[in-house]
């Protein structure tokens, strides 16, 4: 859940910090992001327990699979979500622009396309490109645009380091997932690359928003405040490079999303003030 609220609070500083946020379509970017997270979620437990790929598993329980609801109440539940995205969202396109409904409804594809339809490209190693666009740029650079209705230089810079460590989690979830996939034919970044570059590309991932955050203090001072989090990105990394797997990699998986937390609401405090 880090990963749809933390883009929320950033695009929101950032509207604060070059306009004036508007607070009920910072609530309604809140509701589309948390509801389509959700929705993601009940997709890939569906689509991804219809095609067995969640036989062998090693991550939290999956409903379908393990036969705690019927793959048709967890396909309406995925429905559902989306249909609430929608909804806030279209509150939002009537308010900032129309043509924000064809980026909602990229982004239901891009939720219920990743493990489900005919070609899904988190079964081909895309997973990660898409979590870094929508998770990052769109939803970082969406939020302010919907207060500011315009585009602006530091949203887009913002969203990369918010953006790279929504990357973190999925990276984390598919080096846990290796084995399993593997075997159920799911050729995701991690399998296709190997755990070793796997492991080093989470620590990118991880550390590479420091980086971003210390070159937005050149404009933006505050920005440096988000370099407190980085105690926190010890131990996960520590773990992943230490050759963590299975069910150890389930703790760095929570890391991780503390991790995003803690940096994401330090990133839009510094970028607020």
């Amino acid at each position: 859940m880090p990963a749809s609220a933390v883009p929320v609070a950033v695009g929101t500083a950032v509207a604060a910090a070059e306009g004036q946020p508007i607070w009920w379509r910072a609530a309604a970017a809140l509701v589309v992001a948390l509801a389509l997270q959700v929705g993601t979620n009940y997709a890939n437990d569906y689509s991804d327990g219809v095609r067995g790929a969640d036989d062998v598993r090693v991550g939290p329980v999956r409903l379908v699979a393990s036969g705690l609801a019927s793959p048709e109440a967890v396909k309406r539940a995925s429905v559902a979500a989306f249909g609430v995205a929608g909804l806030a969202g279209l509150g939002l396109a009537a308010a900032a622009g129309w043509w924000l409904v064809l980026v909602g409804a990229a982004s239901i594809a891009a939720g219920w396309l990743y493990t489900g339809g005919p070609r899904p490209y988190g079964y081909v190693g895309l997973g990660e490109v898409f979590v870094f666009i929508f998770f990052g740029l769109v939803a970082t650079a969406g939020t302010a645009y919907v207060q500011l209705e315009r585009v602006t230089g530091l949203a887009v810079a913002a969203s990369v380091p918010v953006g790279l460590l929504a990357v973190a989690l999925l990276v984390v979830n598919n080096l846990r997932d290796i084995p399993g996939d593997t075997v159920s034919g799911k050729r995701t970044l991690a399998v296709r690359v190997g755990a070793r570059a796997t492991r080093v590309l989470y620590t990118g991932c991880a550390l590479a928003p420091f980086g971003l955050a210390a070159a937005l203090s050149v404009s933006r001072i505050g920005c440096l405040v988000a370099l407190l989090a980085l105690p926190l990105a010890v131990g996960p990394i520590r773990s992943v490079l230490g050759g963590g797997e299975g069910k150890d990699l389930i703790a760095v998986l929570g890391a991780t999303g503390r991790l995003q937390l803690a940096f994401g609401a330090l990133l839009a405090v510094g970028i607020w003030i």
